[in-house]
């Protein structure tokens, strides 16, 4: 029997790869196989990762991209064919929040840059990879959301307005794809220790609540988001698709 969960062969690029949960995606996949491009806004911090994934035996390619800006989108996908011939494999990991507060305190700007980055992008990158997968018979598309799309927040509110409208991105991807056996899926992590939340889980008393209404009663790592990402990609999870893992050591049951 074939391995489930064997990347041999795919192509997988990973936006915001340079560090956090986007690292991990990238050297996850590749230790299952895939050959992949590693891409964020700055070539040495890619480069960093990508030497690494090498060094363990892998194959990377750094191609590095602004997701905001859709030149750089159109040529991220352009380069990643030309270097690979194909992309089989796609996560939507890059996004931003430039506004910690409530909605009534953001400004037109910060509110256009969130939703530009974390669902625009998205749907660019989509709609580039998409077509070639479908003309070679199929492909993934994971964008990784948070649990801030399910839940109310007084500080995360337009973050979690964009996560949310992830959820509803990727259901649409599925229902147009689907029959060219495109699969789109969304992850929505809890709180995970990386840079990106680092003003939540360095906050000792936004901590320790945290863990109080966690069930597994600790916060997530990198490496567990990863391999759901991994494994959306590979034959294992070849039945799934429109759906929202959601990944966050039980809070959003546990309280």
């Amino acid at each position: 029997m074939k391995n489930p969960f064997d990347l041999t062969g795919q192509v997988a690029l990973i936006t915001g790869s340079s560090r956090g949960i986007g690292r991990s995606i990238a050297e996850i996949m590749a230790s299952m196989g895939a050959k992949v491009v590693v891409s964020s806004r700055k070539a040495d911090a890619c480069e960093e990762v990508a030497s690494a994934i090498r060094k363990s035996g892998g194959d990377a390619h750094v191609i590095p991209c602004n997701i905001g800006r859709k030149e750089e989108v159109e040529l991220l996908h352009r380069k990643t064919i030309e270097k690979y011939g194909k992309l089989d494999a796609l996560v939507c990991n890059a996004a931003v929040n430039p506004y910690y507060g409530p909605l009534g305190g953001i400004s037109d700007d910060q509110f256009d840059k969130i939703m530009a980055t974390n669902i625009k992008s998205n749907l660019w990158l989509a709609n580039l990879a998409v077509p070639g997968m479908a003309e070679r018979g199929g492909g993934t598309v994971t964008i990784i959301s948070s649990i801030g799309g399910i839940r109310g927040s007084a500080i995360l509110g337009a973050y979690g307005i964009s996560k949310a409208a992830d959820f509803a991105l990727a259901r649409a991807l599925a229902v147009e794809w689907g029959p060219k056996n495109v699969r789109v899926n969304c992850i929505a992590p809890g709180l995970v220790k990386t840079d990106f939340a680092k003003a939540l889980w360095e906050d000792e008393a936004n901590l320790k609540r945290r863990l109080v209404t966690t069930p597994l009663r600790r916060i997530g790592e990198p490496e567990d988001i990863g391999g759901i990402a991994a494994f959306l990609a590979a034959p294992a999870g070849a039945f799934i698709t429109g759906q929202v893992i959601v990944a966050d050591g039980g809070v959003t049951i546990g309280s």
